[in-house]
């Protein structure tokens, strides 16, 4: 099960990462939606920061070698999900932070989720 915890976060950051690189006011504006629904859009990235860290969690325990990162990975995405349903108004104020001359973050993390899944990618079948 750890090679396919591997190869679907190799996939998920592959796509987010792309689409940061590409669309990254659609993300302004997507983080600005969440924002304006305050707690509401705060506890909806919760979801799926919780959801998405757990099945890391859940499926790559892998705590020595390179393995690690991927586990090291889904913990803070677990910790940061926690982090939103127990302290929101400090999620709100990230979501906050997206703004139209900000849009360049995005395509800074896009190029950060691409490492990420290229990372993946050779420790899933280069390894």
């Amino acid at each position: 099960m750890e090679q396919a915890t591997q190869v679907f976060a190799a996939i998920s950051f592959l796509v987010i990462g792309l689409s940061h690189l590409g669309q990254p006011k659609a993300w302004v504006s997507f983080f600005q939606a969440l924002a304006a629904r305050g707690t509401l859009g705060v506890f909806a990235e919760g979801f799926l920061l919780l959801n998405s860290g757990a099945f890391i969690i859940a499926f790559h325990n892998v705590w020595h070698g390179p393995g690690l990162v991927l586990t090291l990975i889904g913990w803070s995405q677990l910790l940061k999900g926690v982090a939103r349903f127990v302290a929101p108004q400090i999620g709100l104020r990230v979501l906050q932070r997206a703004t139209p001359e900000r849009a360049w973050q995005f395509q800074v993390g896009g190029g950060i989720a691409l490492s990420v899944s290229a990372f993946l990618w050779w420790l899933r079948f280069g390894a």
